[in-house]
């Protein structure tokens, strides 16, 4: 990842701190004050900064923030507009409406190739989904300790973009397209190994549904971070190794994995609760995979 692209998760991690205190105004000030240089992800933080100031009751900024960057080109795929309840000020009003049109007929999504890397003498095969608002980089940052324990890693992008930058897994069949079209794309030498589903958060339910389900192929196991599950399959007969669930305990997901135990552990896997950690990959999550790899 650039520096530019660093330099925006950082702030929106930051941001995500002040709103989750509360501090509306103080991220709306902090998001003006740094995006400078991060034109690239005007149509993000056009987004951010209108639920701020909707989230502190002020309907008028963010309906202006949004047609502002409306005007400019940006777009957002409709369901982020009138599904957000930092934006629930702005429904019954015309211009929000007028501009949920135009966002949606701007939508487009984007395929792009996956991420590949290889070691030496291979013995199987790392596909990892990235989480929402990630792209593939971030999964060949985060999961990049496969390569030294001898897996190629392959880095899946998601086709879906929900904004100009911000790409996620919200369609189950779509999500399997873009994974059955990195599976044919596979280099040869690594074409016949095994291969694991691994993904955090929405990348992590994809590949669950991946793994016990089959589709788009059979994998010989799975390993999900933090994901955000929601409807799983009824069954499976599949016996996947690894098969390996981290959820940190203070994750706002734990409760949902917890939710799903006796079903995910009677599928046979193992939920492992990492002690303090939120919604992020741990320290040291390289000697995590070491032990179940």
């Amino acid at each position: 990842m650039d520096a530019s692209e660093l330099r925006y998760d950082d702030l929106v991690d930051r941001i995500e701190v002040l709103y989750n205190d509360h501090r509306y105004r103080a991220a709306a000030d902090l998001l003006d004050a740094e995006s400078d240089g991060l034109e690239a992800w005007t149509a993000e933080l056009a987004h951010l900064k209108a639920c701020l100031l909707g989230a502190d009751g002020d309907a008028d900024g963010a309906l202006r923030v949004l047609r502002e960057a409306s005007a400019a080109g940006g777009w957002w795929a409709p369901a982020i507009l009138v599904e957000d309840d930092d934006l629930a000020g702005l429904r019954e009003r015309s211009e929000f409406e007028e501009l949920v049109a135009v966002s949606g007929a701007r939508v487009a999504d984007d395929p792009v190739p996956a991420l590949v890397d290889v070691p030496d003498r291979p013995v199987g095969v790392v596909v990892a989904l990235h989480g929402a608002g990630q792209t593939a980089l971030h999964a060949r940052a985060n999961w990049s300790g496969v390569l030294e324990l001898g897996y190629a890693l392959v880095c899946v992008q998601s086709s879906r973009r929900m904004s100009p930058m911000y790409r996620t897994w919200p369609d189950p069949e779509q999500a399997r397209a873009d994974i059955a079209r990195a599976l044919d794309e596979l280099p040869a030498e690594i074409g016949g190994l095994p291969v694991v589903a691994a993904g955090f958060s929405a990348g992590g339910r994809v590949a669950l549904d991946w793994a016990l389900t089959g589709r788009p192929a059979a994998v010989a196991g799975v390993l999900a971070l933090a994901p955000a599950l929601r409807e799983l399959p009824a069954y499976t007969d599949r016996k996947l190794s690894p098969a390996t669930i981290w959820i940190g305990t203070d994750d706002d997901l734990l409760e949902v994995v917890d939710g799903s135990a006796e079903q995910l552990t009677g599928f046979g896997c193992r939920i492992e609760r990492l002690p303090g950690l939120g919604h992020t990959f741990p320290a040291g999550f390289d000697e995590l995979l070491a032990k179940v790899l």
